[in-house]
């Protein structure tokens, strides 16, 4: 076999067929050989081109194979950048949305046995000036704030999932995955390399993907989707394009409208394993255990394993897991009578997670995508359940999982075993997700979802529960979401149902939604998070959001109003919310909001909302109104401030907030406060809340960095500090020292330790 890089061609190479022949078609043969899938898009491009385009600017990209070895250390200075042409002329999302980028970038997709290269020259009218990094840690938010450019390999072809490597001018870093163009989960750390560098007229980037780090479909002859994204945001732009075109109102994630690669070849399939054993030591003091610790020291060791199963099903297992790692949770107020959700933040959760997800809910739910109304759909499988009870750690002995695809049907099966947990209460126990779903017409799925609990929180006896969905996308912006499920529990009786008919139509310029969720009074998912239970839920929302050319300044216009009514079982109401919104976007992407809410509650029982104070059963209706400003994340400082104000409960309440906060003192120091606020007046009495959190990273490397994260909960009456060293020694291999410690503001001298921890763990990856 040989190659040449002037035509690209491998002759010999079951890849003739697509580099020699831009009009290959399925079932159209070449010397014997058939295409492997049938190409979405334009014919491939003859050598020595590496692009074909469409009229409409889809294209179809040719991967080019290295003969010679290229460092990765973000200098483009080998023979391949000179004789290869590169993929240009982006198109523009925003501003102008089909025009071509202001700026110029110019890429480069290559391969060798080991793995997938892109690299990349941006290009910038004044770059001392314009480039705006203000973040290199990797998985940091920050990266994405200012310019970088995100790259998305769609590794199976199917037009619903990819993987996402970002990367910013600095060297930060970021990686996640794309489940059903909806879901991104940035905790996905895939082994990969880059380097950056500058040059007179912008930056570059070099980006090594080891094969062996992606999921993808059997054989070596490859054919995947690709897209890449650069963005430049400073003083004078806000400017996102693509590699091919994407509509304004869809965002990044639409991986069906993404470029085709071919001329990819993968090297021969064999199993991956890769064995990553810990060690862990830790110094703990706890004045309310029994009996009390005071500096006492222990270790551990544990082990986790992932096999390749076939290129596709992969096997997880992990014994004597360990989490200490993991930053502490971001405390939160709670006002209502609802229980409050925080996000999954342990790697061994978190890969392939939007796998798991139900009923067209996403990652983090109650986080309503329009804004308005209060999102109470269930989450069948919440993996905070495991391992978690009454703020307690609850020891895992061990657990598998296996994950990946198996024709057009995705599959996730999980089974993790956990011990005693004397403070919580927590008994040994097994948990087991089954999830099966399948990929029909363009972009639907149909499922189903198994959960099971060994022991059941309420009562003896165990816990499951069954459900069917369907997840059905029509044109670009229409999508229909469906669930039904049941759950079995001892003790309880009939009215253990929950189902769910959603229609969302989020166009640019015209949004619609409605929705019917019925949640029966014995519905107990008790591996999954409920806000409420016994309710029917009916809302809906209308939105009209023009593009205001006529301003220079205003990007975008919203007006949205929306009804949401809740019932009992009984057909009691509950809650009634009617709301309206006005938001402006603005070019340089702040953005200010006004919603105003007119509110009635039904409480059937006391409603105890701070120490003392209790509301009593009855009904009110209130109203009030909610401004904020959100600046945007490329600014030095950046975060969303709000006030609202308006009737509650019989009384008010005030509120003034500063949220996701950031500010860049260097492109290595960020501090990133937030502030709670909240003045309440009632008829039973007066109180206030305060939150103030306060996280403070100093970077390193991208590889390396320390930060602080520092609360105050009025709430709780507790001061707690969360500081880690994290330093990924070798590829995904890594040293954390943790300390930990939570202090009560009571008492009147000096807040007084509860409890304090000083962990040490490292790990190591071994990949055969």
């Amino acid at each position: 076999m040989t190659t040449d890089f002037n035509r690209g061609a491998i002759c010999g190479g079951l890849l003739c067929l697509v580099l020699l022949n831009g009009d290959v078609h399925a079932g159209q043969q070449i010397g014997g050989v058939r295409p492997p899938v049938d190409i979405k898009g334009p014919p491939a491009p003859l050598a020595p081109d590496v692009i074909s385009r469409a009229a409409d600017g889809q294209a179809t990209v040719r991967a080019v194979r290295l003969t010679e070895s290229i460092r990765v250390d973000g200098v483009l200075d080998e023979r391949v950048y000179r004789e290869i042409s590169s993929l240009s002329d982006f198109i523009q999302t925003e501003p102008i949305e089909g025009a071509l980028a202001t700026e110029r970038t110019e890429a480069w997709v290559l391969f060798d046995d080991d793995a997938i290269y892109v690299s990349a020259r941006c290009w910038a009218e004044n770059p001392d000036a314009e480039l705006v990094a203000n973040d290199m840690r990797r998985d940091s938010m920050g990266v994405a704030s200012g310019e970088f450019v995100d790259l998305f390999f769609d590794t199976f072809y199917d037009g619903r999932n990819s993987v996402n490597l970002t990367v910013n001018p600095i060297g930060g870093r970021m990686d996640g995955q794309i489940a059903d163009e909806r879901d991104y989960h940035v905790d996905w750390n895939p082994v990969w390399s880059v380097e950056v560098g500058r040059f007179d007229g912008g930056w570059t980037f070099e980006a090594a993907v080891p094969f062996k780090s992606l999921r993808y479909k059997p054989g070596r002859a490859q054919v995947w989707g690709i897209n890449l994204a650069r963005h430049v945001k400073n003083a004078e732009k806000n400017e996102i394009s693509f590699l091919v075109p994407i509509p304004a109102g869809l965002g990044g994630m639409q991986t069906s409208l993404a470029a085709t690669l071919v001329g990819l070849e993968a090297p021969a399939a064999r199993p991956v394993l890769d064995v990553k054993p810990y060690a862990i030591a830790e110094v703990v003091s706890d004045r309310h255990a029994t009996p009390t610790r005071s500096n006492d020291l222990s270790g551990d060791l544990g082990i986790d394993v992932k096999y390749g199963l076939t290129q596709n099903l992969v096997a997880d297992l992990t014994v004597n897991t360990d989490f200490a790692q993991v930053e502490a949770d971001e405390q939160q107020v709670n006002l209502t009578r609802f229980s409050l959700f925080f996000p999954e933040k342990r790697e061994f959760f978190l890969e392939n997670q939007g796998l798991f997800t139900f009923g067209g809910t996403t990652a983090a739910p109650f986080g309503n995508l329009n804004a308005l109304g209060e999102d109470n759909t269930p989450v069948v499988f919440y993996s905070r359940r495991i391992g978690l009870q009454e703020g307690q750690e609850v020891p895992i002995v061990a657990g598998g999982r296996l994950t990946g695809k198996v024709g057009k049907f995705s599959v996730g099966v999980m089974n993790v075993q956990v011990g005693n947990e004397p403070i919580s209460g927590a008994q040994a126990t097994n948990f087991s997700v089954i999830r099966v779903k399948q990929d029909i017409l363009r972009r639907s799925t149909v499922g189903a979802i198994f959960t099971g609990r060994s022991v059941s929180t309420r009562g003896p006896g165990s816990n499951q529960v069954y459900g069917l969905d369907g997840t059905f996308a029509f044109y670009e912006n229409l999508n229909i979401n469906t669930y039904w499920a049941r759950t079995q529990t001892a003790e309880l009786g009939a009215d253990e149902d929950s189902y769910r008919g959603q229609l969302d139509y989020d166009g640019d310029r015209y949004g619609m939604q409605l929705e019917r969720l019925v949640v029966g009074n014995n519905f107990n998912p008790e591996v999954g998070f409920l806000r409420r239970d016994d309710f029917e839920r009916s809302f809906g929302s209308a939105r009209f959001s023009p593009r205001l050319h006529s301003v220079a300044a205003i990007r975008q216009l919203f007006w949205e109003g929306g009804i949401d009514y809740v019932t009992n079982r009984m057909n009691v109401i509950e809650t009634r919310l009617a709301q309206g919104r006005f938001a402006i976007l603005f070019e340089n992407s702040d953005q200010f909001d006004v919603v105003f809410t007119d509110s009635y509650e039904f409480l059937d029982e006391p409603f105890p909302i701070a120490r003392q104070v209790t509301i009593p059963v009855g009904g009110y209706s209130f109203r009030d109104v909610r401004t904020s400003f959100a600046l945007g994340r490329q600014r030095r400082l950046a975060g969303t401030a709000t006030f609202q104000h308006g009737g509650f409960f019989g009384g008010e309440k005030t509120t003034a907030e500063f949220m996701a906060g950031r500010l860049g003192v260097t492109n290595q120091l960020s501090v990133e406060p937030g502030l709670s606020l909240n003045w309440v007046r009632l008829p039973e009495d007066d109180f206030r809340t305060e939150l103030v959190t306060a996280r403070t990273t100093y970077t390193l490397t991208p590889l390396a960095f320390v930060s602080a994260l520092l609360q105050y909960n009025s709430s709780n009456n507790a001061l707690s500090a969360n500081v880690r060293f994290r330093w990924e020694y070798q590829p995904g291999s890594e040293l954390f020292v943790v300390y930990n410690e939570q202090r009560d503001t009571l008492v009147p001298r000096f807040p007084e330790l509860e409890n304090r921890a000083l962990i040490i763990k490292v790990n190591r990856l071994f990949r055969f």
